[in-house]
C-alpha cells in the first residue's frame, strides 16, 4: 500500500521555489546554534501537539540542525503556530486607547447621592433624605444603562438611611419627652 503524495512545503528542496519567512528582516544571516535550538523547540512543541507526523518531524529537525541561515530555519517551522522567534524583535506596539474597549461612564445620580451621604454628617443629616432619593433613583438608572458608580450609590444611601433613622429616633424622642411632660 503506498501513501499518496504529499503536497510541497516550504521546507523541503528541490521544489517550488520557497519564500522565505516575511518577519524576519535578514532571512540571509547566518543562524547561531541558538536559534537552530529555538526551531527544534517549536518543532518539538508542533510534534507535541500532533501537528507533525513522525518522519515529518525527523526530517525538519535533520534540516534545522543542517541549516546555515535564519531564513531556512524560518522555512522549516513557518507553517506552525509558534513559528521563528526572531532575537532582536522589538515588543509589539500598545493598542491604542481608541481601540481599547470603552469604559462606561460613572452615573452622577450615584455621586451626588454619595456626596449628600457624606455631607450628613457636617449638616446635621439634613442631606439625608436628598442622598436616598439620588441612591435609589441612581441604582435604577445604572440598572437600565450599564453605567458605573453602584458603590457610590450605596455609600450615599447607606449614610443617608442613617441619617433619616437618626432624626426618625430625635423626633420620636422629643415628642415623647413633649407628651410625658404635659
Amino acid at each position: 500500500m503506498s501513501n499518496p503524495p504529499q503536497p510541497w512545503q516550504p521546507w523541503q528542496t528541490g521544489q517550488g521555489v520557497p519564500q522565505p519567512w516575511q518577519g524576519h528582516s535578514a532571512p540571509s544571516m547566518l543562524a547561531s546554534h541558538a536559534d537552530r535550538e529555538r526551531a527544534v523547540d517549536v518543532l518539538r512543541a508542533g510534534y507535541g501537539e500532533g501537528r507533525l507526523e513522525h518522519a515529518e518531524f525527523e526530517k525538519r529537525v535533520a534540516r534545522a540542525y543542517g541549516a546555515r541561515t535564519v531564513g531556512e530555519l524560518a522555512l522549516l517551522v513557518a507553517d506552525l503556530p509558534q513559528g521563528p522567534v526572531p532575537v532582536n524583535q522589538p515588543p509589539p506596539p500598545a493598542v491604542p486607547a481608541t481601540f481599547l474597549p470603552a469604559v462606561p461612564p460613572t452615573n452622577g445620580k450615584a455621586v451626588g447621592a454619595m456626596v449628600c451621604g457624606l455631607l450628613t454628617l457636617v449638616t446635621a443629616g439634613l442631606t439625608g433624605l436628598p442622598a436616598v432619593i439620588l441612591g435609589h433613583s441612581a441604582r435604577s438608572e445604572m440598572q437600565r444603562t450599564g453605567e458605573r458608580g453602584e458603590g457610590l450609590a450605596m455609600t450615599g444611601l447607606v449614610l443617608g438611611w442613617l441619617s433619616v433613622a437618626g432624626w426618625a429616633l430625635i423626633i420620636t424622642v422629643l415628642i415623647a419627652a413633649g407628651l410625658a411632660s404635659s
